[in-house]
């Protein structure tokens, strides 16, 4: 088995398993199981952001089982509220997707 392939396994056995680091979440509409982190998403330390990138959410998740990628600054609706785009990345079967929410002043 190659490493591609045991990256591959392991998504689903291990940081994809709802009984160990992942959960189901509605991503435009549709049932995805995926990790969400909103903990430490957007970290400032002396008037800068320190963390990941400025976002309120970042979506990990199986790339086949998410919607087509989408740019910065595009609407994706996840768990019924309307969240904006700010990175689409994939590699190896996984996709981030950080997010920031859409709030109108």
């Amino acid at each position: 088995m190659s490493l591609k392939d045991q990256v591959a396994a392991d998504l689903d056995r291990v940081f994809l398993n709802v009984d160990d680091f992942a959960d189901e979440h509605l991503i435009e509409g549709k049932s995805v199981t995926c990790v969400v982190n909103e903990d430490t998403v957007n970290k400032i330390k002396d008037g800068r952001i320190v963390g990941h990138v400025e976002a309120d959410m970042i979506i990990f998740g199986k790339t086949e089982k998410l919607p087509a990628e989408r740019g910065p600054e595009s609407i994706i609706n996840v768990d019924g509220k309307e969240m904006i785009v700010v990175k689409w990345a994939g590699s190896m079967g996984l996709t981030e997707i950080a997010l920031r929410q859409n709030v109108t002043m």
